[in-house]
């Protein structure tokens, strides 16, 4: 089995933080701020670009099994993506409250805090690492 590339690593979460553009910097101190309180864990990178939190062990029916963080998010060009690593069919009514977004299979994206209910935001990430934590 190949090895995953997005791992932990010892980079600074602070220095990844500010050479993000300035205009975007508030919106991931919010979001270090509202995973911190949702996993009770300190940020980590995973991989260059990735801030996680926790983690949790994870196998496949296939026999595949590895850590991964249970939330997290990075800061991309165009959206912020959230990790909401246990997927979304069990939030729909969050996510009917949430704002404007976009999702993936566990990725959610939006373009700003100011775009979403930063309270639901915070209950959908909360509701997704007890899920997983449990």
């Amino acid at each position: 089995m190949a090895e995953l590339k997005t791992k932990p690593t010892g980079e600074s979460v602070e220095e990844f933080l500010a050479g993000v553009p300035e205009g975007r910097r508030g919106d991931c101190s919010e979001l270090v701020a509202l995973m911190r309180r949702a996993t009770g864990a300190e940020p980590r990178m995973w991989g260059p670009a990735i801030i996680g939190f926790g983690s949790y062990r994870y196998r496949y029916a296939s026999g595949r099994e590895g850590d991964w963080f249970l939330t997290g998010f990075s800061p991309r060009k165009k959206d912020l993506s959230l990790y909401v690593m246990a997927g979304f069919d069990r939030f729909e009514e969050l996510l009917g409250r949430l704002g404007r977004h976009g999702r993936g299979q566990s990725c959610l994206y939006v373009r700003s805090l100011a775009d979403v209910d930063v309270e639901v935001l915070e209950e959908l990430v909360g509701a997704s690492v007890r899920h997983l934590a449990g």
